[in-house]
């Protein structure tokens, strides 16, 4: 049986199954889990080094309202000819057809893979870290710490679906903001004891640097709102089930706002262009809170690894921000107001048209970026 042939016979059974149990409060803690990982948001003040304030900041709100706009599309198409579409793969078929199914199922793969292996990693980073504070001689590597993470993740991909992962995620939306509050917090204790005289906004190296500086910066913002199964967190939701996923989806948001802004703008005010890529790595005092945040970063993460910056440029770009304008159009779910209608349909072709510049321009800066990378790599490489 083929990959989409087991999706639908997916999809007609869940027709036959009891509705979603779940509540609006389960829909917003997979929603924030998935997007909002320290991995995804920790990179964000870097972002914003890269592209100054005033173009930072505007990209940032831009594509937190563009995301939840995008969200709330999705959400409205769950049911739109009648029947459930339980995957986002199922979805993109019964508006696309065959090549909507297999786009967004390449489309998920690679941001599967990509999101995958960047939290992995981070996870790792976090639990030594922490191994390293109380044991400054201690053997083990990253590699070890990443191998245990791994672990641990194979066990809870054992919990059946993802309504059972509520309690953990759970914990993981409330480790989100413990994260977010304790390297905010931490930030600007950081940032009042720099010689303020000594920080620089001004953006850093020769003019073509700083163009694919900007690139990548793009494709990290992208990355960092990345969330590929929307449908299927949908599936898991009571009824009315769409009603319930728009107040899911804007308290996630809530979440999203309070800690993406908060930190990226703490971050570059504290540290300015010589803020570090993972903003974790910028702080230096108090010892023990950094810890904490750590600690927190790795609880989060292991719930966002179970709900399945080029991979935010090829993978949830086309997830993200453009497929759910493009097939709300072709869906032909335009409200009726004539005036309201021609709004949405300049809206919708604006986003997929700006985020389809952003996508490219953010493969060609993480591109570049990993070329000049691949100069002082080591296999191996220790913390």
């Amino acid at each position: 049986m083929s990959e989409k042939e087991e999706d639908q016979e997916l999809d007609v059974g869940s027709e036959d199954e009891a509705a979603g149990k779940g509540t609006w409060k389960h829909a917003a803690f997979h929603v924030a889990t998935t997007i909002a990982t320290p991995a995804a948001y920790a990179p964000l003040p870097f972002a914003l080094a890269s592209l100054g304030w005033p173009l930072g900041v505007s990209s940032l709100v831009t594509a937190t309202l563009a995301t939840w706009y995008s969200s709330l599309l999705i959400a409205s198409l769950w049911r739109w000819n009648g029947k459930k579409h339980v995957t986002y793969r199922l979805l993109a078929d019964s508006i696309f057809g065959f090549w909507g199914y297999w786009s967004i199922a390449f489309f998920q793969q690679v941001a599967s893979i990509g999101n995958n292996i960047a939290i992995q990693i981070a996870a790792g980073s976090s639990l030594k870290a922490v191994y390293k504070h109380y044991h400054k001689h201690g053997t083990l590597t990253l590699q070890h710490f990443i191998i245990f993470f791994g672990a641990f993740e194979l066990f809870l991909s054992q919990l059946p679906d993802i309504h059972s992962l509520r309690w953990v995620n759970g914990l993981c939306t409330l480790s989100t903001i413990g994260f977010a509050c304790t390297t905010i917090g931490v930030t600007i204790y950081n940032g009042k004891m720099i010689d303020k005289e000594s920080i620089s906004y001004s953006l850093q190296g020769s003019s073509s640097a700083k163009r694919f500086a900007a690139f990548n910066a793009l494709g990290a913002i992208a990355f960092s709102f990345g969330d590929a199964m929307l449908p299927e967190i949908q599936n898991t939701v009571r009824e009315p089930s769409v009603k319930n996923m728009y107040k899911g989806v804007s308290a996630a948001y809530s979440v999203i706002v309070l800690t993406y802004w908060q930190l990226a703008f703490t971050g570059y005010w504290a540290f300015g262009s010589q803020v570090q890529p993972y903003i974790v790595a910028s702080l230096t005092v108090p010892k023990w809170t950094i810890i904490m945040a750590n600690i927190f970063a790795v609880i989060q993460i292991s719930g966002c690894y179970q709900t399945v910056s080029i991979c935010g440029a090829i993978g949830f770009t086309p997830l993200d921000f453009i497929f759910p304008v493009l097939a709300f159009l072709k869906a032909g779910k335009m409200p009726k107001n004539r005036a309201v209608g021609i709004s949405m349909r300049i809206l919708n072709v604006g986003i997929a048209a700006w985020f389809s510049i952003v996508a490219v321009l953010g493969c060609i800066g993480a591109i570049r970026f990993v070329v000049e990378d691949v100069k002082t790599y080591k296999f191996f490489h220790d913390m």
